[in-house]
């Protein structure tokens, strides 16, 4: 088998073509074929030996994680009244331990256990593709990473496994804090409460490792396409078709022995002109369920600021804000002009119509001097941020115009 260094001229000319269509796939925004979509996923269970699943629809994966973990914890809150609390003076702590672990799998029985199934598959499909195909370790680096690399996907799965990873941990910690769970982690003892949450945890973390992304799949299979099809061109094998039927028709999956849970795509994904995730005063990543995710040029904001138009933004906002990352995005969206206006920033100094001030506030990580200057027609303020050992606007001046002093600037121009 000989080793492939160099692609062809006409195989290099096709990776724009596998990169845009798995790019498309990995960005639709079209509703899942149902019927089609229950076909793929009991047609691979059948491949592998296992029973056909019951297949659950769900309009997002945020309702399928709310359906499996939210819900959950009100049973094992009642659970763990009735049958582990009543035992504490009578069993030791490995019996109770045990039937915590029972109770936490207990609302699941109609599921049965999660399962890696569809990241099997995946990885199935690698011998049968290099067990006849030699790439050189360095052509294979630059075709995944750069050149059919599908950042759209990397960007769209990381950034919904991690809100939503988020919002379930914000959500247990919530309840995990109300006076019931108070009342229960007391009564069962540190020991017992830390082993519980711990298990919460774990639980959770497992939940998203499992779970089949397609966007996420993309990035390697425009890959495995183009390899398949247009280098080894050979007999496609079932495997590879029914992988690929995955990834078209359905949303993200999470798989359980007995059931399978499939969940739409978005509505409506948004973009800025760098192909950030990006809206303003809505979601960047909408689902007809009306959850949403809120992204300013590729940073994850919160609801409480992204419902909002960065025109309805306030710099008060900035003084409450920790995150510094979310300050620069606010401030980014603001302008310093208007937070110069709303924050009533301190006069240092006048130069012409120039005028040095400072914003007398804890709104970044060093003091914010910024240079303005008021259009004479407009009133319109322009401003500009200076380094903090500015001492007179004309110092700022020649700072922002790169060494030359406004005098000689005025005398070139």
């Amino acid at each position: 088998m000989s080793l492939i260094e160099k692609l062809t001229p006409e195989q290099e000319a096709l990776i724009p073509v596998y990169r845009d269509k798995w790019r498309k796939i990995a960005l639709s925004t079209e509703r899942i074929d149902r019927e089609k979509a229950a076909e793929a996923v009991k047609a691979a269970y059948i491949a592998s030996g296992k029973n056909a699943p019951k297949i659950i629809f769900s309009e997002s994966p945020y309702v399928a994680l709310k359906s499996t973990i939210f819900d959950k914890l009100d049973y094992l809150k009642q659970e763990l009244n009735n049958k582990v609390i009543s035992q504490l003076n009578n069993s030791p702590i490995s019996n109770l331990k045990k039937l915590q672990r029972e109770l936490l799998e207990k609302p699941l029985e109609q599921l049965g256990r999660q399962t890696s199934f569809f990241s099997d598959l995946s990885y199935s499909i690698y011998p049968q593709v290099f067990q006849d195909i030699n790439i050189d370790e360095e052509l294979f680096d630059e075709l995944v990473y750069s050149k059919l690399n599908n950042n759209f996907s990397d960007i769209l799965g990381f950034r919904l496994s991690w809100v939503l990873e988020t919002y379930i941990k914000i959500y247990l910690n919530e309840q995990l804090q109300s006076e019931d769970w108070q009342q229960i982690n007391l009564q069962l003892g540190s020991r017992l409460s830390s082993s519980l949450q711990a298990s919460l945890y774990s639980y959770i973390n497992n939940f998203f490792g499992l779970c089949f992304q397609p966007e996420e799949e993309c990035k390697i299979n425009s890959f495995r396409d183009f390899i398949i099809t247009s280098v080894w061109v050979s007999e496609i094998f079932p495997e590879w078709l029914m992988y690929q039927s995955l990834i078209k028709e359905c949303g993200w999956i999470f798989a359980f022995d007995k059931t399978v849970i499939i969940c739409d795509r978005p509505l409506h994904l948004r973009f800025d002109h760098q192909n950030r995730l990006h809206a303003e005063g809505e979601p960047a990543i909408e689902y007809a369920d009306g959850f949403g995710i809120y992204s300013y040029h590729g940073v994850t904001l919160p609801e409480k600021y992204g419902k909002h138009h960065p025109q309805q933004w306030q710099a008060q906002w900035l003084l409450k804000e920790d995150n510094a990352e979310l300050r620069r995005v606010l401030i980014q969206g603001m302008g310093y002009g208007r937070i110069c206006q709303e924050l009533q920033a301190i006069e240092l100094d006048n130069w012409a119509e120039y005028t040095l001030s400072k914003i007398d506030a804890d709104v970044d990580e060093e003091p914010v001097y910024l240079l303005k200057m008021t259009c004479p027609s407009t009133g319109f303020i322009h401003a500009l941020r200076v380094p903090p050992n500015m001492k007179s606007a004309h110092e700022a001046i020649c700072w922002i115009n790169w060494g030359i002093a406004p005098e000689e600037f005025a005398i070139q121009t």
